[in-house]
């Protein structure tokens, strides 16, 4: 028996003004995902790290914005957040799955901060500099 097939959206609106992406679905579900949310839980590895326990925290992303939303396939969005970050593929399923759980996971990010003893509106760490292994002179 195959999966069941994730739902698909009818409809995506960018509100820059109010930071969300609303995503109407053919289920009828319309769902307003905050910005913020959407790079906090950013599906790419720099976020998700590659396994569990390799998650970075992100922070200082209140502010952030969608500058373009490109398309991926027939199956998700990349968009281009004003911070830089622009590795993230956003399937319709995650997309639909981070409207459904925003109030959890708001709440699962909230004590992800508490536990590390940081502020939301933090910046974010500088990232460490990785050796490319040719050394300048």
């Amino acid at each position: 028996m195959s999966p069941p097939r994730a739902p698909q959206p009818t409809s995506i609106t960018v509100h820059q003004a109010s930071r969300v992406l609303e995503v109407g679905f053919e289920d009828g579900a319309r769902f307003r995902i905050p910005f913020e949310l959407m790079r906090v839980y950013s599906p790419s590895a720099e976020v998700q790290g590659h396994g569990p326990g390799q998650e970075t925290l992100q922070t200082g992303k209140r502010g952030v914005l969608v500058e373009a939303l490109e398309p991926v396939g027939h199956y998700g969005v990349r968009p281009t957040f004003s911070d830089g970050h622009d590795s993230g593929i956003y399937t319709w399923d995650y997309l639909y799955r981070l409207g459904a759980d925003e109030a959890a996971l708001w709440t699962r990010h909230e004590e992800q901060l508490a536990a590390a003893g940081v502020d939301r509106d933090a910046p974010m760490p500088p990232k460490p500099a990785r050796s490319c292994g040719s050394h300048h002179s």
